[in-house]
């Protein structure tokens, strides 16, 4: 890369047979839009709402994906357990117990230089399971030391415990952004040390619809206070994510932007 520069195209999470449609048509007219380098993807909601499955994880891969992440829906699909191990670039949650199937980090390489992608996912509100500040503190000193090019995926509900990783990580890694939410916050900003932060970057799912899922659902649910289970919206998706450009030989971010894009179908 003469310019010494990478730019990242990050997009989430998808939802549904809408997100997937949405994503497919329009990811090769994004990254010639943006001049983006690497393409991530959240694709943890893909499958009617709930995880992903093998095929699907090809198709994300044939349509230009280098990386996809997840979190606590990975889960939910048993099929795809099994290529959790084999596959280095379908992540979950590095911070999970030892012994549970998967990676929760994977570095690839774009033209000659090499990326690091990290997955987390938060404790509040969310299973309570190992912390993901010292997890990620650990992974990023670990990775540091074969590319300075971090990019970190926290899955987390709570926009403190997020914007208080984005700070202890600050210099540490290239760029925090927050899944999970569904909802494109509008806080993305550089950080004191150089990282890229976002709260959340939003979804690829139905407009209209309740976080990509049925609205009267949704408004069953909160009025009758039942578990009644969600399912995917279909209809025209709008794609959400953000564009970080990050300095090659610092892996300091230069720039983070919120990218917002409306499918036809």
């Amino acid at each position: 890369m003469p310019d010494k520069t990478l730019r990242a195209l990050i997009l989430g999470d998808v939802v549904g047979q809408a997100g997937c449609r949405a994503l497919f048509l329009l990811l090769a007219g994004l990254v010639k839009e943006h001049g983006a380098d690497l393409v991530v993807v959240n694709g943890e909601n893909a499958a009617s709402g709930f995880g992903i499955l093998p095929e699907m994880v090809e198709k994300f891969f044939t349509a230009g994906v280098h990386v996809i992440t997840s979190g606590n829906h990975i889960w939910q699909q048993k099929e795809v357990i099994p290529l959790l191990d084999q596959e280095d670039r379908l992540l979950r949650p590095l911070n999970y117990p030892k012994g549970v199937p998967g990676h929760g980090s994977c570095i690839v390489e774009i033209r000659g230089t090499k990326v690091a992608v990290v997955n987390l996912q938060g404790r509040v509100r969310m299973n309570n399971i190992l912390c993901p500040f010292l997890i990620g503190k650990e992974a990023a000193r670990k990775l540091e030391k074969e590319t300075k090019l971090i990019l970190v995926d926290f899955h987390a509900e709570d926009p403190e415990e997020k914007e208080a990783l984005g700070m202890y990580l600050d210099g540490e890694v290239s760029a925090v952004f927050g899944t999970h939410t569904h909802v494109q916050t509008a806080d993305e900003r550089i950080l004191k040390r150089g990282t890229a932060y976002i709260t959340d970057i939003g979804m690829i799912g139905t407009d209209g619809s309740v976080i990509g899922f049925k609205s009267a659902i949704a408004l069953e649910r909160s009025l009758t206070q039942l578990p009644i289970k969600m399912e995917a919206e279909d209809g025209p998706a709008v794609i959400h994510g953000i564009l970080v450009t990050l300095d090659v030989s610092s892996g300091k971010a230069l720039s983070i932007e919120r990218i917002r894009t409306a499918s036809p179908i």
